[in-house]
Order: structure tokens, then C-alpha cells, then sequence
């Protein structure tokens, strides 16, 4: 396919601007209300995928001690602390975003106790939110957790900039990497908005030699496949799979997508209204994402781009100014040589 088929694809089916037959595409839904942090998803990713361990004393972090993602971590459980005063400036925050036009919520569901029913909120602060809810405040202290991923962009910067075609979009509308094809340019690296991809430097943990000296080896790009080789063969990618909370699900990603609207309206019904999705607006910078995220307070707390945006976006206006301005300057050549032969 080329570079620019992968601009004018589908809002929801990127695969089939790839060529492939139709086929629902997958994607996850990861509810950060509901992840306790236990990184059950990292280890499973890491084992089943064969990823190198990470430096556990890297960030100088005893909790959020793999910090980013990167290619040897393809999913990263982040850790936010929030006083009051944040928690109170994310519920404002959601406020003002019901109030620009998203959808409206009813009363708290209240049961016949007359307590507020539980919200399904962040299991070790749930006790302390439903006590909040029910006093009109908001608690001193919580934790924001957030397992991160690729998020297999329906317009994707690193496919478009690819030179050998070493990623492709694949029959489940995801993003892959062929490791045996790539060359390590690291063209992709750059490309992607959200900074997934990263290439790891030495892949075999060898050294090369050239003209007798010794330097690191350039490796190959590498991300979360959404596991390829699993749900290709009817299984639930590893990470999904060992969640215990179900913080991440994995389904059709139109599935995903209703169960995170729904998951969104349950939470400011009952007094989150700081509650948020991430990644499901389809006339985004990238046109949606395959990973949908329920988020408590605003993207760039969790280390997200508030408004992702694919880089080549802008593709087409640029090879249309420069082929102007060619013509242009071909013109005043024109010109300039016909005026000098008066």
C-alpha cells in the first residue's frame, strides 16, 4: 500500500485501505478507573513476547520503575500521585468538557440504602471515593494508574514513513513490525506522535566490528504487536489475558468503544465527572486509535499529547506547494531567459 493510502483510510477500518479482505478490527479498551498497578500486564507482555528485563533502578522510582514505554517495554503501568487540590482541578476539568457538548449524565444512581451506589472506581481508593461521594468532597489523596500501549493509529506516522516495509497493517487493522525486513532506520521513531516505537540498540546483546573497531549494533524498531501471533489464532493477547481486574479488555474495536461510552457515563453518574475517553474521537490528529483509554484527569497527566497528530498529515499540502513554487521558479526562468534575448 502506499504512504499516502494509509492518510485517506477509513476512520474505522484501516485494513481495508490496506488490502485486506473485511475483517472486525480489534483493539483494547483499557479502564484506568479500575487498574491497581500490580503490572501483571508488563510481566505477561514481557514473557510471552521474549522482551529483555528492564533496568529496575532506571528512574530512581520504586513504584513506576520501567517509566516509559520503549522497545524492550511495550507495556507501561504509570503511576500519578493527586492531592485534593488535583483531583478537584480534574473534576472541574471534566466539567468544562460535559459543558462544551459532550454526552450528558443523570443523577448519582442512588440505591435504596440512600448511600451512592460504588462506582467501580480504583479498588484501593474505592471505600474513600463512595464516603467522598456521599459528603460532597473529594478524597486527600489517590493514586491515578494507567497500563500503556501502542495504540495502532488509524493513521499511522510509522507505517507512512517506513522505507522498506517493514511494518504493515495487518487484517485486524493493527500495526506490525517484521523484524526480519527492518533496517533499522529509525525513520518511524520520529514519526510516532505518541513516542511507542523506539529501536533497541544492540537485539542479540553482541557488539559489531568495523574496520577493526568495536560498536554497538543498530536493531530494529520494536512495539506491541496487540499480539499477532495470538489473535490470529483466536486467543486474547497475553496482556488482556492476566489482567485481573479487567482493567484491560480486548474485543472488536467498535465493541470496545461502546463498552468505553457506557463505562464513561456510569463513572460521572456517580460522582467522577472527571471521567474521560482517550483515543475514540475518529476526527482526532490521527484518526482514532485502536487502544481506547477511560482517563481521570487530563492526557497530559498520564504523559499523553492532548491533541495527537500524525506528522505526515500535511503530506499533500506540501508536495502541492512545492510542485507551485517549481513552477514558479520554472516560470521565472521562462521569463528571465526570453527577456534576455530583446
Amino acid at each position: 500500500m502506499s504512504r499516502l493510502g494509509n492518510q485517506l483510510a477509513g476512520p474505522t477500518d484501516p485494513a481495508a485501505d490496506a488490502g485486506w479482505e473485511p475483517t472486525p478490527r480489534k483493539g483494547f479498551f483499557t479502564d484506568t478507573s479500575i487498574c491497581i498497578g500490580c503490572k501483571a500486564c508488563e510481566v505477561a507482555c514481557k514473557e510471552w513476547n521474549a522482551l529483555p528485563m528492564d533496568d529496575l533502578g532506571a528512574t530512581g522510582n520504586s513504584y513506576d520503575n520501567t517509566g516509559d514505554l520503549g522497545a524492550s517495554t511495550w507495556r507501561h503501568v504509570a503511576f500519578v500521585e493527586q492531592s485534593a487540590e488535583r483531583i478537584e482541578t480534574a473534576r472541574e476539568s471534566g466539567r468544562r468538557l460535559v459543558d462544551l457538548g459532550m454526552p450528558s449524565v443523570g443523577a448519582p444512581a442512588v440505591p435504596d440504602g440512600g448511600a451512592p451506589a460504588p462506582s467501580g472506581g480504583p479498588v484501593t481508593d474505592l471505600l474513600a471515593a463512595q464516603q467522598a461521594r456521599a459528603e460532597g468532597t473529594v478524597p486527600d489523596f489517590r493514586w491515578l494508574m494507567s497500563s500503556d500501549v501502542c495504540k495502532h493509529c488509524t493513521h499511522a506516522g510509522c507505517l507512512d514513513v517506513c522505507p522498506t516495509g517493514a511494518l504493515f497493517r495487518s487484517e485486524f487493522g493493527t500495526v506490525v513490525v517484521q523484524a526480519d525486513v527492518c533496517n533499522g532506520c529509525g525513520y518511524c521513531v520520529g514519526a510516532c506522535p505518541f513516542g511507542v516505537i523506539e529501536r533497541r540498540e544492540d537485539e542479540t546483546g553482541g557488539r559489531g566490528h568495523v574496520d577493526g573497531g568495536e560498536v554497538p549494533r543498530i536493531g530494529i524498531a520494536q512495539k506491541c504487536t496487540l499480539c499477532y501471533d495470538r489473535i490470529g489464532h483466536d486467543q486474547t493477547p497475553a496482556c488482556a489475558q492476566t489482567c485481573p481486574t479487567t482493567s484491560i479488555q480486548f474485543g472488536d474495536h467498535d465493541e470496545m468503544v461502546r463498552r468505553a461510552h457506557e463505562r464513561v457515563d456510569l463513572l460521572r453518574g456517580n460522582g467522577f465527572p472527571e471521567a474521560r475517553l482517550y483515543g475514540a474521537n475518529e476526527h482526532d490528529g490521527v484518526g482514532g486509535t485502536g487502544s481506547v483509554f477511560l482517563l481521570l484527569d487530563e492526557p497530559e497527566v498520564y504523559g499523553l499529547p492532548p491533541d495527537p497528530v500524525v506528522p505526515t498529515a500535511h503530506l499533500p499540502q506540501m508536495y502541492r506547494t512545492a510542485v507551485g513554487a517549481a513552477a514558479g521558479l520554472l516560470g521565472a526562468v521562462a521569463l528571465s531567459f526570453l527577456g534576455g534575448r530583446r
